[in-house]
């Protein structure tokens, strides 16, 4: 709907929404405002309104980079297993799935530190689990000097994922010095399924690397590029550090999120560049204390959490940090979308602040109406509770009429949204400024404060 200062009377009586400052036309017939507080002074947090609900507390520190030295250009003769060693052939062509497990397991096996090596050159290689534990509970670090290529048909896929890492802890992925890169082929049929189009969801997605049961891992120093799927997941694991890591895809491929989060805690994603067709970051169910900083997305849909409430008995979502971030040519910025019915699950203590939106469709999204396929019964309301959200520090611009939607449900409001120091610039010049601001359902405390929009 349409926000106004007349219809935000209405709502606040309604749905007992509390609006403190909002840069928005006042209504011509309701009578003098009363006066806005004054902006707070550099270095100053905002006065604090007079509410019956506390502000969110603050997340923890963003956990510092791993700092431990990067690998030299050529590993030491001890205890490093070269795939071309076990038979794998860099030529693009020979499947090396075999050779590269019998490396693996030779590296698991040693009895002390180890590298699983893959030299320069392009490797062919088929669907692959790396499972541990290894030896001693000491898993061998992995340095990719080449490209790996997936196979072309999904045929040769009985799992959903091409490369996977099970069970291990404390180990590296890497490019070394240099950045190793892993390449799903998925223009070549995957993305041409025609599920793709139909159901809005392709029927098969093979992510391109899955982490499964992975604790105090670090990913660094890599490229992957073209998923059949998502290009990275992380599930049931804690305790990873993911940088300087690209990925890329064409905005036009579907489902290719860049990295998936579910089930996992301390996760720390930075100083990376993230292109792709769909969610440059998603955070699904049972994702615990999650720090995005100094991400470049786009092309894509965005920094999102969710989708929420589609399955049964998910973990609540808790503890999201998104800052430092730039978001470019997307369809969505910042977003937190839900199913329609479902089932009953929370999400709260979320930080979006310092965020930089450079021609964003839709720069602030809370979407409890979600349903890509247009088939959901949209009449029953979500059951997922979003509460204790801190959107702060957002500026740049946008191309569409709406730079903050706001769709609650019914049944579970929202509560304690606030929105502060907001600026975002519509493209389009010398336009009404009435319809920026859509909101729809209930919510149960909502600021605006020295925004514009």
């Amino acid at each position: 709907m349409a926000f106004s200062f007349r219809n935000l009377l209405v709502f606040i009586a309604l749905f007992h929404v509390s609006i403190v400052v909002a840069a928005l036309p006042p209504c011509q017939t309701c009578g003098s405002p009363n006066e806005s507080p004054p902006a707070p002074e550099a270095g100053t947090s905002p006065p604090e309104p007079e509410a019956p609900y506390a502000s969110p507390p603050e997340l923890a520190p963003i956990p510092p980079p791993d700092l431990s030295p990067e690998p030299s250009e050529e590993p030491s003769d001890d205890g490093v297993f070269d795939v071309t060693e076990y038979g794998a052939v860099a030529d693009g062509v020979t499947e090396s799935r075999l050779a590269f497990s019998a490396a693996w397991k030779a590296a698991c096996d040693h009895p002390g530190n180890s590298t699983f090596y893959i030299p320069e050159g392009t490797f062919m290689l088929g669907p692959i689990t790396f499972h541990g534990p290894c030896y001693n509970d000491l898993s061998p670090n992995v340095e990719i000097k080449g490209t790996l290529l997936a196979p072309i048909r999904l045929t040769a896929f009985m799992s959903l994922h091409w490369i996977a890492f099970k069970n291990l802890k404390g180990f590296t992925v890497t490019g070394g010095n240099e950045t190793g890169k892993l390449d799903g082929q998925g223009e070549a049929e995957a993305w041409k399924q025609s599920s793709c189009e139909i159901a809005a969801r392709c029927k098969k997605l093979v992510t391109s690397m899955f982490f499964i049961n992975i604790s105090h891992a670090t990913i660094r120093n890599i490229t992957l590029l073209n998923s059949k799927g998502f290009h990275l997941g992380l599930h049931q694991s804690n305790d990873i550090n993911i940088y300087n890591v690209n990925i890329i895809a064409p905005e036009d491929s579907p489902n290719t999120d860049g990295i998936h989060v579910s089930k996992s805690s301390n996760i720390s994603i930075f100083s990376s560049t993230i292109g792709v067709g769909d969610d440059c970051v998603s955070m699904g169910a049972g994702s615990n204390n999650i720090s995005i900083y100094d991400v470049r997305c786009g092309p894509g849909h965005g920094i999102s959490v969710g989708s929420l409430g589609k399955y049964n008995n998910e973990k609540d979502v808790v503890g999201i940090s998104v800052r430092n971030c730039t978001i470019n040519s997307t369809e969505n910025g910042i977003r937190m979308k839900s199913w329609p019915g479902g089932r009953p699950s929370n999400a709260y203590n979320m930080t979006f602040e310092d965020i930089l939106m450079i021609n964003v469709s839709n720069p602030i999204v809370i979407d409890q109406e979600y349903c890509p396929s247009h088939r959901c019964k949209t009449t029953e309301p979500s059951l997922v509770k979003l509460k204790d959200i801190l959107i702060r520090n957002i500026s740049g611009t946008y191309n569409t009429k709406s730079a903050v939607t706001l769709l609650c449900s019914s049944d579970a409001p929202c509560e304690n949204i606030r929105l502060v120091n907001i600026s975002l610039n519509y493209l389009v010049p010398h336009t009404p400024r009435q319809g920026r601001f859509n909101i729809k359902g209930f919510l149960n405390g909502l600021q605006v404060i020295n925004s514009r929009f």
